[in-house]
C-alpha cells in the first residue's frame, strides 16, 4: 500500500481518539513533511510511495534533509510522529518492523521558562490595554483586557484558551473555576479570583451589548471582532499589538510571545510560594519532571497558589474591585 493512504488511515485512528484540531494538523503537516523528502530521495510521485520502499536507510536520509532548516524540537516532535506512524503499522500488520529505531533523533536541550521580563511588565501591559490604548480599528478593550488577564492568571496555552465555551466558566461568584480540556485529552479545574471574574463578566456584558445574543455554554468564551470564535492568528495579533502598545516588545524573549504569558504566571507562582506540585497541577503537566510521579494537589491549596499571584491585584484596580 501506498504511504499517503496509509497516513490518512493513521490520521483517521488518530482523530478515532478525540485528539485537539491543532494535535491532528501537527501529525498531518509532520508526516508529509518527511513523506515529501522520501518522494524526492525515491524518484517515485506522492501517490506512488509504497511503504515497502521506504527502508531505514531512506528514512535517515530524509530526515537528515528534514532537519537541515528546523529546530531540534521540529525534528523530535516529527522523529516521534512517525515512529508513532510506523508501530501503528507494525500493529496493523502493514510492516513487518519499526524502521524508526536507527533513525537518529536529537536531543532536545532542557526548555527554560521565557516570562515576560520586567518586575512591572504584565501590570504595565493590563493597565496600557485596560485603558484602550491598543490601536484597532474597532476597539473593544474589555475583550482584550479579559484575554490578557485570562493567560496571565491562569496560565492556559494559546490552544487551551482558544479551546474555551461560556460553559467552561463554572461555579458562582466567589467560587469561580475554569475547565480547561488539556494537552492530551487531560482536564483540569482552575481556581478564577473574584477580580478575573469581574473583567470576564464585563467582557461578556460588552460582547452582548456588541452583538444582541444570547451566549448559551456551547459558544466560544473569546471571540473576535465579528461574533466568531477568535483564532491563532487572532490572539497572536492581539497579544503582539497589546505589547507594542505597551512599549514592552522588548520584553519578550525569542520564540515566546503568547506562551509568555502562560511562563509569566508559573514564574510569579514559583516567586511567591507554591511548590512544584502545585504549578504543575494548575499547567496542567502530567508530571513535575521526568523522575518524580505527579502529585495532587487540594483544590484549597491551589486556590491559596492562584490568590498569591500579583498579578490579580492590579485586576481589582482595573475592575473597580
Amino acid at each position: 500500500m501506498d504511504v499517503a493512504r496509509l497516513i490518512e488511515i493513521y490520521l483517521e485512528h488518530l482523530q478515532a481518539r478525540k485528539l485537539a484540531a491543532n494535535s491532528l494538523r501537527a501529525y498531518r503537516r509532520d508526516l508529509e513533511s518527511v513523506a515529501g523528502e522520501l518522494v524526492e530521495l525515491t524518484g517515485t510521485g506522492a501517490d506512488r510511495l509504497a511503504v515497502d520502499l521506504v527502508t531505514a536507510s531512506v528514512l535517515r536520509s530524509a530526515f537528515a534533509r528534514f532537519a537541515a532548516s528546523r529546530s531540534a524540537s521540529s525534528v523530535i516532535r516529527a522523529w516521534s510522529t512517525w515512529n508513532g506512524f510506523f508501530g501503528f503499522l507494525v500493529i496493523e500488520g502493514a510492516v513487518s518492523g519499526n524502521p524508526m529505531q536507527v533513525v537518529p533523533k536529537p536531543r532536545n536541550a532542557p526548555s527554560t521558562p521565557k516570562p515576560l521580563q520586567g518586575e512591572d511588565t504584565p501590570e504595565r501591559l493590563l493597565r496600557t490595554v485596560a485603558a484602550g490604548a491598543r490601536q484597532a480599528r474597532n476597539p473593544w478593550p474589555e475583550r482584550d483586557l479579559a484575554v490578557l488577564a485570562t493567560l496571565l492568571c491562569t496560565g492556559v496555552r494559546s490552544a487551551e484558551l482558544l479551546e474555551l465555551t461560556v460553559g467552561s466558566l463554572a461555579g458562582r461568584a466567589g467560587d469561580r473555576r475554569l475547565h480547561v480540556h488539556g494537552k492530551g485529552g487531560k482536564n483540569r479545574s482552575i481556581p478564577i479570583e473574584d477580580t478575573l471574574d469581574s473583567l470576564i463578566q464585563s467582557y461578556l456584558e460588552s460582547r452582548r451589548v456588541r452583538f444582541g445574543d444570547r451566549l448559551p455554554g456551547g459558544e466560544p468564551l473569546f471571540v473576535d471582532h465579528h461574533g466568531e470564535a477568535l483564532r491563532r492568528g487572532g490572539l497572536q495579533y492581539l497579544v503582539r499589538q497589546s505589547l507594542r502598545a505597551a512599549g514592552v516588545s522588548d520584553r519578550v524573549q525569542p520564540g515566546a510571545m503568547v506562551h509568555a504569558l502562560r511562563h509569566t504566571f508559573a514564574t510569579r507562582l514559583a516567586e511567591d510560594g507554591a511548590s512544584a506540585a502545585e504549578i504543575a497541577k494548575l499547567l496542567g503537566h502530567s508530571s513535575i519532571n521526568s523522575s518524580q510521579t505527579y502529585i495532587d494537589v487540594t483544590a484549597r491549596e491551589q486556590r491559596l497558589s492562584v490568590r498569591a499571584n500579583r498579578t490579580l491585584q492590579v485586576l481589582g484596580e482595573l475592575s473597580g474591585g
